[in-house]
């Protein structure tokens, strides 16, 4: 039996350095579903003790942005994650940053029992070989999603090919789908190549992403775009909730629309878009 996945939307998660106070200030108002403040590489090694006391002043001031306020913590075995995860407890998720097992993660859990979800990033080769084990103890762990770290596993592949990523992005977006966790496609580089974030950002969502992390502030109105319903979907989804409404097709499990059958399964997925569209208003 597979979980289903939480019904917010996360179409953009902005990752934010937590050693530049402004660029934590600023990240409030820019409209991302999931904000990240990054102890991780966005901290240099002479920035980790800065970024951590951090923490408290950047979930202070997103607490009515809206955004889910999440910290990506420094990885199971750097000798930093103990730290990390304690000054982070009020968060409302951790992003574990190269997790490669579910003992990976478990470890992460173990050091907060009682604390936020987590979401783990899939950054290596290994980690793709484990994630029916990550999916299936995603209850036990309080698993939310899964980050595809496209840098980092690109990197590992020996590879600066997009295309290259795609069967394995494909992967991760199934595990998503499968063990009900929010799957997230990796950054585009490139901030200022605004058509090549938009065509990324089109192909992450074809492959069943629900939205993209992103390293400048610049992407977050592209990916709430690109990841949210348009308006011909909206519309279509209005005039398939409204024929099944309809007196004669009440109770039917599939009925004839437009030219297609739409089974009961279409009809949940048209009324999660007009759900979506209410909350983003």
């Amino acid at each position: 039996m597979t979980r289903s996945i939480a019904i917010r939307p996360i179409r953009s998660a902005l990752f934010v350095p937590g050693s530049r106070p402004r660029a934590i200030e600023k990240a409030a108002g820019l409209g991302a579903d999931m904000l990240i403040l990054d102890l991780e590489d966005a901290a240099g090694p002479e920035e980790k003790d800065a970024a951590r006391e951090s923490v408290p002043e950047a979930l202070a001031a997103w607490a009515g942005s809206g955004a889910l306020r999440a910290v990506r913590v420094n990885g199971i075995g750097t000798g930093l994650e103990a730290g990390d995860i304690a000054a982070a407890q009020e968060a409302d998720a951790i992003v574990l940053p190269k997790a490669e097992t579910a003992a990976d993660l478990r470890s992460a859990r173990n050091l907060m029992p009682s604390g936020p979800p987590i979401w783990a990033m899939i950054e290596t080769p290994l980690a793709l070989f484990h994630l029916r084990e990550i999916g299936e103890a995603a209850d036990e762990l309080k698993l939310a999603g899964l980050i595809a770290g496209t840098n980092d596993l690109a990197k590992e592949m020996k590879t600066g090919s997009r295309e290259a990523l795609v069967p394995h992005l494909a992967r991760i977006a199934a595990a998503g789908h499968a063990y009900g966790l929010t799957p997230l496609d990796g950054v585009f580089n490139a901030y200022t190549d605004t058509d090549g974030f938009a065509a990324e950002a089109r192909a992450g969502k074809a492959l069943g992403f629900a939205g993209k992390t992103l390293i400048h502030p610049s992407q977050v109105a592209a990916a709430n775009t690109a990841f949210g319903p348009d308006a011909a979907e909206i519309e279509r989804a209005q005039r398939l909730v409204a024929a099944f409404a309809a007196p004669e097709n009440r109770g039917k499990g599939a009925i004839p629309f437009e030219g297609t059958m739409a089974e009961r399964l279409h009809l949940a997925e048209a009324e999660a878009i007009l759900q979506q569209t209410r909350d983003n208003r």
